[in-house]
């Protein structure tokens, strides 16, 4: 197939929030950086703690130099006032806090150095390095009793990126054992070669191995993933190209291999985990574009795509997924032109039934003549029979839900779950980066037995977390906003 990388398009969506945000922040708008890091138990305490990114915040008059905010759980769940703020200018956080560098554009959790405190990775896509403008920085916060308390840099210098490399738009990190068994992996929206660390990592910033993975036919490696397709206890990387001429989306890629270019389908966002119950990860791909050539390529409206693991081997480089959109029997909605199904994606077992679920958000869609409010999608996981049935959805519009459905809000930009107040019932974080003249919110639905629910729910919004600026703040993070 004779595919060509184009540049990337910009379409409405980025004139739409663009037009939320001052003129000073068009002048390094970001990328799409599509990953937030779930729910870590940082201070060991029992109760796992919720990030909520906030990549446009101000830092000491720093436009857009960035921020996470760490929300501690607890019995009761989360508070506004249980919280810590981190930024580059937090003693012990390398670099400093500078203009546009956007400190927690992506972030991820896992336990690196296996002392039982899980860490945190967080990106500044935009930082500026010795190998050039906008290379990106990587931080380690490392978790203690004391939680997020001491940091650490991973370095990219020397990995074939370089001036406009951002690494860091994307991020994966997960701990299956030992060694090569705990890695981080590392996209770059300028980069080609997608980076790896692995074990054993220290609180000092040592780590066992690094190395790239390259692919002459994608422009950039912009979401990435890490799971555990065929079964044997080591990590298997899989990946998103930034968007090709001629597609919906970009190339994916899985193994086998270090990363092989599927022949079947195209997206924008991964995602990991099992959803069949076959005790293999499994790989779900969001593809939000709209066709490129109506039925060959993508879906009305957008469409997310699963592919099965399996042993031996994971994900074949032939093998061809299973198509889910809004007019798959079981899910709510009806396929519709630019909603964006699977702009916003996860992978969680929110029901605990031992079957993964499939979380979509879907930024775009209108809900009672709002256009582009945004919805969320759970299409829950089987063991037996076609993936759909039993779907279920969320929007400001549902009751319990609290806010106002607006137009523009983007409900649903990231997506992520986990479970904060210890009753083994993952309570379900939804970001909406519009909200608010672009400032965000995440909203956060408890958990129950059979899923989460909007009663009871309730919403972060920058300005309950002492992130006071009127603009561009972007709490819970701009997901693929910028691109879609």
């Amino acid at each position: 197939m004779n595919r060509r990388v184009s540049r990337r398009s910009w379409t409405s969506a980025t004139v739409l929030l663009a037009g939320l945000l001052s003129a000073s922040l068009l002048s390094a708008a970001p990328a799409g950086a599509v990953h937030g890091a779930v729910p870590g138990d940082f201070n060991g305490d029992g109760y796992r703690d919720a990030i909520l990114t906030a990549p446009g915040a101000n830092v000491a008059g720093q436009e857009a130099a960035g921020a996470i905010v760490v929300l501690y759980g607890s019995r009761s769940g989360l508070s506004a006032t249980h919280r810590k703020t981190i930024t580059q200018n937090t003693p012990g956080v390398p670099s400093q806090a500078e203009p546009y560098d956007r400190f927690g554009a992506a972030t991820a959790t896992a336990d690196l150095n296996r002392d039982g405190y899980a860490d945190l990775v967080v990106s500044a896509p935009y930082e500026d390095t010795a190998d050039g403008k906008d290379t990106g920085l990587l931080t380690v916060l490392w978790g203690s009793k004391g939680g997020l308390t001491s940091a650490t840099e991973l370095p990219t210098t020397g990995l074939g990126g370089g001036r406009g490399s951002h690494y860091g738009t994307d991020l994966a990190a997960v701990g299956l054992g030992p060694g090569n068994k705990t890695q981080i992996m590392v996209g770059g929206a300028g980069a080609v070669p997608v980076v790896y660390f692995a074990g054993p990592f220290s609180r000092t910033g040592r780590y066992g191995n690094r190395w790239t993975n390259f692919d002459p036919g994608a422009s950039a490696f912009e979401s990435v993933s890490l799971g555990d397709f065929d079964g044997d206890g080591t990590p298997d990387a899989a990946a998103t190209s930034s968007r090709i001429e001629g597609l919906s989306g970009g190339y994916v890629f899985a193994p086998p291999g270090k990363l092989a270019e599927q022949t079947e389908g195209n997206g924008l966002i991964t995602a990991t985990g099992d959803v069949n119950g076959d005790g293999y990860d499994d790989l779900v791909v969001g593809d939000p574009d709209e066709p490129t050539v109506r039925g060959e390529d993508g879906a009305l409206g957008g469409r997310v795509l699963v592919y099965y693991g399996a042993a031996p081997g994971g994900i074949g480089i032939s093998d061809k997924p299973v198509e889910l959109t809004q007019n798959t029997p079981g899910v709510p909605g009806t396929s519709e032109s630019h909603d964006a199904f699977g702009g916003g994606l996860t992978v969680a077992d929110l029901n605990q039934d031992g079957v993964d679920d499939i979380v979509v958000g879907t930024p775009y869609e209108g809900v009672a003549g709002k256009n582009r409010s945004g919805e969320v999608t759970v299409i829950p996981g089987r063991k037996t029979g076609a993936l759909g049935a039993g779907s279920y959805a969320f929007n400001q519009y549902t009751a319990g839900i609290p806010g106002g459905n607006e137009v523009d809000d983007f409900f649903g930009t990231t997506v992520s779950a986990g479970d904060v107040n210890g009753d083994g019932k993952p309570e379900l974080f939804i970001g909406a980066a519009g909200e608010n003249n672009s400032t965000g919110a995440v909203w956060v639905l408890p958990g129950s037995a059979t899923g989460p629910k909007a009663g009871g729910s309730h919403v972060f919004t920058a300005a309950s977390v002492n992130l006071t600026q009127q603009n561009g703040t972007l709490l819970g993070g701009n997901g693929l906003l910028w691109v879609i």
